[in-house]
């Protein structure tokens, strides 16, 4: 289940190429009114079974907490802009229904209290192998094989609901918290775009479901990373029943009996490769780690730099990000990079931009303090370093972008193998490098590194390889060629969009091209 919140830093989940969206993707939702549902039509479509055997939702009673018991430092720090610039927490609107479908116990969805002592880092355990994003379950979808008979039945459907995806969206979810209310524990009390991520998800994969091993990869990623929202087997025919409901009543045309058999077929076997992934994950990693804060430094009004420690080892690549909830939002997460690569201590840090009606970066810039602690998800994404070639890097980053570029660096620099490197770094003003200093002093240790700060107004920055003023897409058009290089773009969905080009325009093939995830820019063109 996906926390909410539009906060315009870029979401890291980076693909491994560019990739236009897929033909038939829905649209962006709109914010669910709920619960109230619409008016069903005259002749409703028949209730689907259950794509998994359907149990009723089984948690232990015990009633959720309003917030994590965690040891929280809080300073007197104005609250960041959530609902109308109020700087409060929306209230939660009960579903309107006296007498659900199914009577279930309440979910249990608290965190177990962190260990009040310092954390002792331990050995770290192997990294896991980079996963594969969205965009490249649709990149594997453009293949010239032919499509099986369900996947035909499912894209004619996304074909239908794609001018209404924002209704099916808010149809699904107010049907899944008047059917099951308890679920509604496991949102966020503000529900908005970032939530729907989990419904577009589920639509994309049973569109692709021709793919397998892609599919597969991705899902099972998915599937552990709903560990820490609590999601548990038995969640999924609920999710399943309301899926097909919602499809159901708006694809008319397009729905019938071998239609929804076939979404069922499609939907058991998504479902499937999630519980099985959360279920070996369960064996080895925890749901989230505790991690405590031990500095926070502000390097502009509104961009910190946030080291914690987590409880446990965290193992991780060097390009890849983590999801990040604070005590003061419970429920809402966001992905942040990490800004270097492993170290031997086992800290790890974030760049941190304070952003407008940004719940989670507002508390990490603004009211965390050393002490505090913070959850963190599984590591996840693929913009990583291939160390079997020699092939230069072309990095090009944009204000909190630089983060995971810095650590691609460090990752160079530690396996030895000398590769030239290449970073573009860009930002309004030189006053907004804020990482400009920690990149020239690795220029200075690695000759094999060349540091390039652009800025769009004002004079150049000092020092670097060379310094530009005016877009940073520009910038790097004036130099290369780039033929033999792997680009990394890192920065605002406007950056990746203008990047793209720039970096084709450099030479650089489309292939070799890895970025941000291109959710926000399939949003942004909707």
């Amino acid at each position: 289940m996906s926390g909410p919140g539009p906060e315009p830093e870029p979401v890291h989940e980076p693909a491994h190429h560019t990739q236009p969206p897929a033909a038939h993707a829905p649209t962006g939702a709109a914010p669910v009114q709920e619960p109230t549902l619409p008016e069903p039509p005259v002749q409703q479509p028949a209730a689907p079974q259950p794509p998994v055997q359907q149990r009723p939702v089984q948690q232990a009673p015990a009633p959720e907490p309003a917030a994590p018991q965690w040891p929280v430092h809080q300073p007197p720090v104005q609250e960041p802009a959530a609902q109308e610039q109020a700087g409060q927490q929306p209230p939660v609107q009960q579903p309107p229904v006296q007498e659900p479908t199914v009577q279930q116990q309440p979910v249990q969805n608290q965190a177990p209290a962190a260990p009040a002592s310092v954390f002792t880092p331990r050995a770290r355990p192997a990294a896991p192998a980079p996963e594969p994003s969205l965009g490249a379950v649709r990149a594997a979808a453009s293949s010239a094989t032919p499509a099986s008979p369900d996947a035909i039945l499912i894209r004619r459907t996304m074909t239908e609901i794609e001018p209404v995806a924002d209704k099916v969206t808010s149809y699904f979810y107010a049907l899944l918290f008047v059917q099951y209310p308890d679920l509604r524990a496991l949102f966020p009390a503000s529900m908005d775009t970032q939530r729907d991520r989990l419904f577009k998800a589920l639509l994309t994969a049973a569109q692709h479901v021709d793919d397998a091993d892609v599919l597969t990869a991705y899902l099972a990623n998915l599937g552990r990373g709903h560990r820490k929202y609590g999601t548990v087997p038995d969640h999924y025919p609920a999710v399943g029943e309301c899926l097909l409901a919602a499809l159901g009543r708006y694809a008319t045309s397009s729905w019938g009996p071998e239609t929804e058999a076939a979404w069922v077929r499609a939907y058991t076997a998504i479902s499937q490769i999630m519980i099985d992934a959360a279920a070996a994950d369960e064996a080895v990693a925890p749901a989230w780690w505790h991690a405590e804060v031990v500095s926070h430094e502000l390097r502009t009004p509104d961009i910190a730099v946030v080291t914690v420690r987590p409880d446990q080892p965290y193992p991780f690549l060097a390009g890849q990000y983590t999801s990040v909830e604070t005590p003061w939002w419970p429920r809402v997460w966001r992905h942040y990079s990490f800004a270097s690569a492993p170290r031997s201590d086992g800290l790890l840090s974030f760049h941190v931009k304070a952003v407008p009606a940004g719940w989670v970066s507002n508390a990490m810039v603004h009211r965390a303090r050393p002490g505090d602690v913070i959850r963190l998800g599984a590591p996840g994404g693929s913009m990583t370093v291939d160390h079997t070639t020699r092939s230069g890097l072309l990095c090009v980053g944009g204000g909190t972008g630089i983060a995971p570029l810095k650590a691609l660096v460090e990752d160079v620099a530690e396996h030895g193998i000398h590769r030239p490197v290449e970073v573009f770094y860009g930002a309004r003003s030189d006053h907004d490098l804020y990482d400009l200093d920690t990149m020239l002093h690795l220029e200075k240790a690695h000759p094999w590194l060349s540091v390039r700060p652009v800025v769009a107004t004002g004079p150049a920055a000092r020092g670097g390889t060379s310094s530009e003023t005016g877009q940073l897409p520009d910038a790097v058009r004036q130099y290369g060629p780039f033929q033999e290089y792997d680009a990394y773009l890192s920065g605002p969905p406007g950056l990746i969009r203008s990047g793209v080009d720039a970096l084709v325009g450099a030479g650089v093939p489309a292939d070799r091209i890895r970025h941000d995830s291109v959710e926000e820019l399939v949003a942004a063109a909707d």
